[in-house]
């Protein structure tokens, strides 16, 4: 019977996973789509704050802006407005209120009230009383399955017969 060295082994089968691995890197990058960008994000990425009045507690850590507030977060591609927004630098989290409008990649959000926690990349949205909140959202077709439309079933014929009422 014929027997490898245990140090062939061990080489072969570290080649055999390094080369099973690189196949499975190229047949899954052929599948995702070209216009994908990963979301890489810089240790200390940039949340730009504009506003008529800003105040900063360096106690509690909250940094408030009021008036006309306007936000940029380039890292998540994400910008909006509304009438005031707190951020919360110990939680990471970032709380808008007023008329808040919010563009993230061409998807739209507006509500009365908007919470972003950052580290989840999560907007917690709700609206006035007795409102909604609204959300548009970018869609895209497959290009190789368009959408069939869905056959309908005609609707039972009516029953035009009227009952003879009871004199």
């Amino acid at each position: 019977m014929f027997s490898m060295p245990i140090i062939f082994k061990k080489n072969t089968l570290v080649t055999l996973s390094c080369t099973l691995t690189a196949m499975a890197a190229m047949i899954a990058l052929k599948t995702i789509p070209r216009n994908v960008q990963a979301q890489t994000l810089a240790p200390n990425s940039p949340l730009t704050v504009r506003s008529d009045i800003q105040e900063a507690n360096s106690e509690t850590g909250v940094v408030t802006a009021r008036g006309n507030v306007q936000f940029f977060y380039p890292a998540r591609q994400i910008q909006g407005t509304s009438a005031q927004a707190q951020y919360f630098s110990r939680e990471r989290r970032l709380v808008l209120t007023g008329d808040v409008y919010v563009l993230q990649e061409g998807n739209s959000m507006r509500a009365e009230t908007m919470t972003y926690l950052i580290d989840e990349g999560r907007f917690i949205a709700t609206p006035e009383s007795a409102q909604q909140v609204e959300s548009i959202y970018l869609v895209t077709e497959n290009q190789n399955n368009p959408p069939q439309p869905t056959p309908v079933s005609p609707a039972p014929p009516l029953d035009t017969t009227l009952p003879t009422p009871d004199f």
